[in-house]
């Protein structure tokens, strides 16, 4: 009779066999025959077995999970031995398919009277989110035992889930009566208004069973309100646990079903006047949606007389200083009515009202100050005096309007107060770190570059101490990161990507090259052939690896040069190693190290020679250039008349605009994706360029439709390349700046970089400025307004070239979206560049006024703001009869109102 076919014995081969076979039935059957004695002699068998298994075998086709817990709970002696098996990595993953049923049948075959320590053990061990069918498990654990459950996150998690884990042939009753008679519902009710993160889940629509369709509301929101319009929950314990979780905050997805919850119980003037002050702390920092629930029920209240008046002035003047202008608008608009209601104490409301003054929209003060003007009558003298010291904070054309009617401050109270911080000019640029010392810091750079790889300084020490501890330590050097080799392996045999060789592998050549090791890959021949190639021949074109043209190919020839270069001419040092944390090297470090190389008789590398060039500041002293003429190895001749020539010359930038195709058939998709206008910039190099780097570099040759193109973390090595040419990287990396506003991209961390470097600020990096501006996402934003200080703290930026260009954008065929800058130029304006956003704003409007994009009125106010703080503005005729054109249309648009102030303003 065969193996399979023979009739199952109570003994470790035949249970081992049955557990092999994942044959469950079998395991229950032999465990359940024997006794006592002879169940608990095969736990360290069973314990052996399972810590010896293969990982893979535990997802092989006949999983052995189900078989192997039952028999743990057939011989296992204790909760803890039971938990520690059922905790291991193999078992853990497979809780979900584990019969509890059979589990519990052959617990109670055994009287075991530790199960509730053990459902104790394994419910502290579910995951954040633990899957349906784990849960069950440790649940049916607990109630087989009879003790309660946990009221962890984890938990309470799963329960809801488990509630929630319907589907469109679910036969179960109704959520409502599920939960209606859920053993757990008073015990972990609670616990969801506690649990961060949880109304996620709650948000979750339900099926109904009549109409057999998805409810377009959630579910359990809902199921609550019927359960405490029964009297099965208390009602008071829901809005007390909705209130608590808005005060506790989360997440907006989160937050959401807790307001259909609020707004589904409906409460009433007594319910809502006994929380009064819950719902007053929540208007200075809830989410705003939140907060205008909080804003409505307090209205309610105070409709109903039942609100005090100090505390409605005191929670007004915390929400008055909100930016959301649709809840200040509201408050404003009640306490005008109070104001009326509570004449006795009109100066009081007014005084709340004036924290409005120092809001950010012009149209929020106006409206403040309107109020303010109304009520002043009813006002005491003192009262007057205290608001038209407020009434500084006011923009614009208000001031004037305030002092009219509350008179000018007192002189000795009269401060000023600026609407921005006075813009402090750029650091100088750091310098570069020491370089590295020895083999065993390389290996814990080495090992830092491959978790972060866009570091340039990170990148440039390794590469520096690789050829230095090559020379100087070579058997070190293999000791410390042949072992490298092995442990990130992965990283540097992983392959190329749509064509190109990432940068690790190509490192991993390298290292390779240093410390003698055979690579046996073919994954790198074409990339280190040709730079092979290159060197035999003659100087040509900068060679082909991989990666396109541009600044992102450099660094990648540089160590392809180095993994070919170590192993046939090795050099001491490289000479292109930064001096400064920005990537130039000054030009003194350079005349010093190709000194050197001509005492010990060697030369650079070609490409590191010609990377070290490129980084060399155009203006140097003259020291630099007398010590550099009285070098004669040919890397110092090249030096000489590369310094006597002023470095490599600045190209001509030229605006090029792109035109989208008509969208076809077969490739709607990807033209779908791109805007139907664009605005980048070409190159053309300005004079001979000196070198294969040059002569790529400087010529930028954009298409004349647009591309995808998305930011890569390699772009924030692109500044170093050409430190001393901004525009140039600017231009290359044109297409993925112009896709953070016109195709929702990420990834602006290029532009502060550019910024910290040197060279003329000509269209592209101001495009890339303005794309950056108007991006989707803000800390793209963010990564824009710091880049606009960083230049005009230092003088370089144009703000009538950027006003310009924002204008076009925003106007012609709305490439950018104008609401987005407003933001960022506001954002600038505070921080201290008022003239450069005055500036910016005057020159975009003509373009914007012509076409009134969504936003105008917006950029309009920050113009009234920053106009009226710029001491030297330029003839502002031209702009005002633009202007007078607007507010001649009459009525009362907001775009009227604010080209109405705006010209006050420029008027004086």
């Amino acid at each position: 009779m065969s193996a399979i076919h023979r009739e199952p014995e109570l003994n470790w081969p035949d249970l081992r066999w049955a557990i092999g076979l994942a044959k469950s039935d079998v395991v229950g059957k032999l465990l359940r025959g024997g006794t006592e004695q002879e169940r608990l002699a095969f736990a360290p068998e069973l314990e052996a077995y399972v810590k010896n298994l293969p990982a893979e075998r535990w997802w092989a086709s006949h999983q052995p999970g189900p078989a192997v817990a039952i028999a743990a709970f057939g011989c296992l002696p204790s909760a803890a031995r039971a938990a520690a098996l059922f905790s291991r990595r193999g078992l853990r993953e497979q809780w979900h398919l584990l019969p509890v049923a059979d589990l519990i049948e052959m617990a109670r075959v055994r009287e075991l009277t530790w199960l509730g320590d053990l459902a104790r053990r394994l419910a502290g061990k579910l995951r954040r989110d633990p899957n349906p069918g784990e849960w069950a498990l440790v649940a049916g654990l607990l109630a087989e035992a009879g003790v309660d459950p946990p009221t962890d996150d984890a938990f309470v998690r799963g329960w809801l889930g488990h509630l929630l884990g319907w589907s469109r042939h679910d036969d179960r009753p109704p959520l409502l009566d599920r939960m209606r008679t859920d053993p757990y519902l008073d015990l972990l009710l609670p616990r969801l208004f506690e649990v961060d993160g949880l109304g996620t889940e709650l948000a979750r629509r339900g099926w109904d069973q009549q109409t057999r369709r998805w409810s377009d509301q959630p579910a359990v929101p809902y199921a609550l309100v019927a359960l405490a319009a029964e009297g099965r929950v208390d009602r008071s314990a829901l809005l007390d646990g909705v209130l608590g979780r808005f005060l506790r905050g989360d997440r907006v997805a989160a937050l959401r079903p807790f307001v259909v919850l609020h707004d589904a119980l409906a409460p009433t003037e007594v319910e809502l006047a006994e929380r009064v002050t819950q719902y007053a702390r929540l208007l200075p920092d809830a989410h705003s949606t939140v907060a205008a629930l909080a804003q409505r029920a307090l209205r309610q209240v105070d409709d109903a007389g039942r609100l005090e008046l100090d505390t409605l002035l005191h929670s007004s003047g915390q929400l008055l200083a909100r930016p959301e202008k649709m809840l200040v608008k509201a408050q404003l608009s009640w306490l005008d009515q109070v104001a009326r209601r509570e004449r006795d104490r009109a100066g009081e409301v007014a005084e709340t009202v004036a924290v409005a003054f120092g809001h950010d929209a012009l149209d929020v003060q106006e409206r403040a100050l309107s109020i303010v003007l109304r009520h002043a009558a009813q006002c005491q003298p003192a009262t007057r005096e205290r608001l038209a010291e407020q009434a500084v904070e006011l923009a614009g054309d208000l001031p004037a309007r305030a002092a009219e009617v509350l008179g000018r401050p007192a002189a000795a109270t009269a401060v000023a107060v600026p609407a921005g911080l006075p813009l402090v000019p750029m650091p100088l640029v750091v310098p570069m770190p020491p370089p590295v010392t020895g083999a065993a810091e390389l290996a814990e750079e080495i090992g830092a570059l491959l978790h972060s790889q866009d570091s340039m300084i990170c990148w440039e020490r390794v590469l520096a101490g690789l050829v230095a501890c090559h020379t100087s330590e070579p058997a070190e050097l293999r000791d410390a990161l042949v072992p490298m080799l092995d442990r990130y392996d992965v990283q540097f045999r992983t392959g190329h990507v749509l064509g190109k060789p990432r940068l690790r592998q190509l490192l991993g050549e390298a290292i390779r090259a240093a410390v003698r090791v055979d690579t046996g890959l073919t994954g790198w021949e074409s990339a280190i052939r040709t730079v092979r190639t290159a060197f035999r021949t003659a100087p040509a074109a900068l060679p082909e690896i991989g990666y396109g043209p541009g600044p992102g190919r450099v660094l990648a020839v540089r160590v392809a040069e180095m993994a070919v270069r170590t192993r046939h001419s090795p050099v001491p040092m490289l000479v292109a190693t930064p001096s400064r944390a920005n990537g130039q090297l000054d030009a003194t470090v350079l005349v010093d190290r190709l000194a050197q190389a001509e005492r010990e008789g060697w030369q650079p590398w070609r490409f590191d020679l010609e990377q070290a060039l490129l980084r060399v500041p155009t203006e140097v002293d003259g020291d630099a250039l007398s010590r550099a003429a009285a070098l004669r190895s040919p890397a110092g001749l090249r030096l000489a008349a590369w310094l006597a020539d002023g470095g490599a010359p600045h190209p001509v930038s030229v605006r090029v605009e792109q035109r989208r195709p008509a969208v076809r058939l077969f490739d709607h998709w990807q033209l779908s994706q791109l805007p139907e206008r664009r605005v980048v910039v070409g190159t053309r190099p300005g004079a001979t360029q000196h070198g294969e780097l040059g002569q790529e570099l400087f010529e930028v040759d954009p298409p004349d439709r647009p591309v995808l193109e998305f930011s890569d973390p390699e772009y924030q090595l692109w500044p170093a390349v050409l430190p001393n040419h901004r525009e140039v990287v600017a231009a290359w990396s044109l297409p993925a700046f112009a896709g953070l506003a016109d195709n929702d991209q990420r990834g602006a961390d290029l532009l502060p970089l550019l910024a910290e470097t040197a060279g003329p600020v000509g269209p592209a990096v101001t495009l890339a400025l303005a794309y950056t501006l108007a991006a989707r996402h803000e800390t793209d934003r963010v990564a824009g307004v710091d880049a606009l200080l960083a230049l005009a703290a230092a003088g370089d930026l144009d703000g009538v070239a950027l006003g310009r260009e924002l204008g076009a954008l925003a106007a012609g065929g709305g490439t950018i979206k104008l609401t987005r800058v407003v933001t960022g130029l506001a954002e600038a304006a505070r921080a201290g560049a008022t003239t450069t956003v005055w500036a910016a704003i005057e020159a975009a409007l003509p373009a914007v006024l012509a076409t009134t994009p969504r936003g105008a009125p917006d950029l309009l106010a920050l113009g009234a703001r920053t106009a009226g703080e710029v001491a030297e503005k330029a003839d502002p005729g031209p702009l005002r009869a633009e202007l007078a054109e607007i507010v001649a249309r009459g009525g009362s648009g907001r775009l009227v109102t604010e080209a109405r102030r705006l010209d006050r303003v420029l008027g004086g």
